[in-house]
């Protein structure tokens, strides 16, 4: 399925997606947003792939939105428009609801839309001289889909101060107020990202779909109602054959110790 603009591989259990604008430092257009949309819907149910990595061709990450498209567009109706910016959250949304881990590998710059692709990942590694930002306000645009996401990643004077100063960060910057969950140094990156994602793949997939359906379903439920949806998933992970094997292959090795 891979096309121009998006291109796929696998390989043990991992789907690599990579962004494939480079001379458009990667900006989102709608057919790279619908490309995207697309591999991840097919990837839904594929059993062999266990987790996804979302990259940049050439020296970024993603730039955000491509502005050449977007001043097409400003003159649109606003059906017209808002149907478009429904794409990208539909996107944001599809990657939050999938079942997959979804780890975005960020070097350069990710900034804008790029930021908000990133935002929207489970996991987000970031080469020590990447750049992250919100700068919509510069041009009197906002961040306005990822925010229902950014506000739960971060707090809100965090969230507040990225996009109303619309400064870019660094990679430490970002991973100190919880943007980036790892900062990874430029030696031995691609190595370490490998690492990484091979031992996610190697975790059992329902344990980990589970374990994210539920950790996202808790932001719109009270205490006492995620409590009891966290009762009914774990007795829904106690049915799978993971869990199940996992703990009789526990109890048999302390047996082994025991003898």
């Amino acid at each position: 399925m891979s096309t121009d603009i998006l291109k796929m591989s696998e390989d043990g259990g991992i789907l690599t997606l990579l962004l494939n604008r480079p001379e458009k430092r990667n900006a989102l257009n709608g057919a790279l947003v619908g490309s995207l949309a697309a591999a991840l819907e097919d990837a839904r149910d594929r059993e062999a792939i266990r987790v996804i990595l979302l990259r940049g061709a050439g020296p970024d990450f993603c730039s955000g939105a491509d502005l050449e498209e977007l001043e097409g567009m400003l003159d649109q109706s606003q059906d017209a428009g808002l149907e478009d910016a429904r794409r990208l959250g539909a996107l944001l949304l599809a990657m939050r609801q999938h079942p997959k881990p979804i780890v975005a590998v960020v070097q350069g710059r990710a900034l804008a839309g790029g930021c908000g692709l990133a935002t929207a990942c489970d996991l987000v590694l970031a080469h020590e001289d990447a750049l992250l930002g919100y700068p919509e306000v510069h041009l009197g645009f906002v961040p306005a889909m990822v925010m229902a996401i950014l506000r739960r990643k971060l707090t809100e004077g965090r969230a507040f101060e990225l996009v109303a100063l619309g400064r870019r960060i660094s990679a430490e910057e970002a991973h100190r107020i919880g943007l980036v969950n790892r900062v990874i140094p430029g030696e031995g990156f691609e190595g370490r990202v490998s690492e990484l994602a091979v031992e996610m793949a190697n975790k059992p997939a329902s344990a980990l779909a589970l374990t994210k359906a539920l950790l996202y379903e808790q932001a719109d439920l009270s205490v006492a109602d995620g409590i009891e949806r966290g009762a009914w998933v774990n007795v829904e992970a106690r049915r799978t054959d993971a869990c199940r094997d996992g703990v009789r292959s526990f109890l048999s090795g302390r047996k082994g110790e025991a003898g």
